[in-house]
């Protein structure tokens, strides 16, 4: 089957890709600067953008599920304006087709022969809007980009350009007329988050800032995608200890073991974590992970890999309290940070 690479209109990736390493410093600053103007739009949710910031870094997928009006496509599009890259919107509806996610041949009269016409998923970022409204065809259509990085139609397959990064949305509260994520599908996603309502304060700023301009036509592009893809492959030079590796195998491991649990959360999850932890830790300008990066991370990681038994339906509680519980069992160790080694 032939491999080939569409161009996504940044011509820029491969030959700064090809740069130095940059250390937990540059990576902090360009941080910064990446959540500052996501702020200028989303404000208030700092946190919320840190963990979109975590899963990029790291090379994942998020799934947001929250109510409508949240902000959620406001915080995909101004991510994606700092980083410079190309945004597209799916909206998924019931009616929507595989081709219409990946792209189709199509015959053209001119040359009498078939094209092939690139669908929504070629771009940097991609928002796909109620992504639980497709079809169990669409979305699988979906899960190959998202795991693969690729795209097949008939006897080609193209591959997508990097960075590749999926935000999709789901309304936790509306389920008609919805068809729910398979679990190979929730797999996929690094995190899952919510956004929720923002503070009384954060909604009259919001009002100011939007009564005479558009928010989002003040993001300006603060970092290049081949800086981005530097930034991705500096994650993986953050130390992680023999022990937090140990700790973030047996957390995910508790879950399985859990009687609470029907289905516990797979290896997936393991690599998941352990790359999630090492962003958050460059995230914060360390070059090593601390059993706290871990703890700040794995309901993101792990409440929507798992699946609640009958034990745990009938105490009543939710899927995080229940994965807090088992996580809560697990020592944490204590890590030294003078023996780190410099990076």
């Amino acid at each position: 089957m032939a491999e080939t690479t569409l161009p996504t209109g940044s011509s820029a990736v491969g030959a700064e890709a090809s740069g130095a390493v940059p250390g937990p410093k540059q990576i902090r600053a360009a941080c910064d600067a990446i959540l500052e103007e996501v702020e200028k739009v989303v404000i208030g949710k700092r946190r919320q953008a840190e963990l979109l910031l975590t899963a990029l870094l790291a090379g994942g997928h998020v799934l947001i599920e929250d109510v409508p009006g949240t902000a959620k496509t406001l915080l995909a599009k101004s991510l994606a304006k700092a980083l410079g890259g190309s945004f597209r919107r799916l909206q998924c509806t019931p009616d929507l087709l595989p081709g219409d996610v990946t792209g189709s041949n199509v015959f053209n009269q001119k040359s009498g022969e078939f094209e092939f016409r690139p669908g929504p998923v070629f771009t940097q970022i991609l928002l796909a809007d109620e992504i639980n409204r497709a079809t169990p065809r669409a979305q699988a259509a979906l899960l190959e980009c998202m795991a693969e990085g690729q795209v097949s139609v008939e006897n080609q397959t193209y591959l997508l350009r990097k960075p590749f990064f999926v935000v999709a949305t789901q309304n936790p509260v509306e389920h008609e007329g919805t068809f729910a994520l398979p679990e190979a599908q929730l797999d996929r996603f690094l995190l899952r988050l919510s956004i929720g309502y923002p503070s009384a304060d954060a909604e009259a700023e919001m009002l100011v800032r939007g009564e005479r301009a558009e928010p989002l036509d003040s993001v300006q592009g603060v970092v290049s995608l081949g800086t981005l893809l530097r930034l991705q492959q500096a994650v993986r030079h953050v130390h992680v200890h023999p022990e937090v590796r140990t700790y973030i195998v047996q957390i995910v491991s508790a879950t399985r073991l859990g009687k609470e649990f029907a289905l516990g959360a797979g290896p997936r999850a393991t690599q998941g974590l352990y790359r999630a932890s090492q962003a958050a830790a460059a995230l914060a300008g360390r070059g090593f992970v601390l059993p706290d990066d871990v703890k700040k991370l794995y309901p993101s990681v792990l409440c929507h890999r798992v699946i609640l038994g009958a034990e745990g339906r009938l105490g009543r509680r939710s899927v995080s309290q229940a994965v807090d519980q088992v996580v809560g069992m697990v020592p944490a160790p204590v890590v030294d940070a003078s023996v780190v080694p410099p990076v």
